[in-house]
């Protein structure tokens, strides 16, 4: 904020601090499936990124399923999740045409 401007002041009612509490709460939920699911991410294209186009594939299941699991739970919106799959499986694709080539 620029210096100067004056701080807006939340009201000091029981609905104001349940809704910091929810936040709290739903934060520390949500970085915790974010977590999940950026790690399995990487450990796909950690697998892609060393060849190894069979134990991608066996791993990419999980990686999906990650990833609904963060859309069911609304920590990630649908179509986000939805180009991720798009992404890996193209990647897995070009992986497994290189292994044939």
């Amino acid at each position: 904020m620029p210096q100067g401007t004056p701080v807006k002041q939340k009201k000091r009612s029981k609905s104001v601090f349940k809704n910091i509490r929810k936040s709290a709460s739903r934060t520390v939920a949500n970085r915790g499936n974010r977590t999940r699911v950026r790690t399995a991410v990487r450990q796909f294209r950690a697998l892609l990124a060393g060849g190894d186009a069979a134990k991608a594939e066996k791993a990419l299941p999980h990686t999906f399923s990650e990833l609904d699991r963060a859309v069911k739970n609304h920590s990630l919106p649908r179509n986000t999740a939805n180009r991720y799959k798009s992404r890996l499986a193209i990647a897995l694709n070009g992986a497994r045409q290189a292994k044939k080539s």
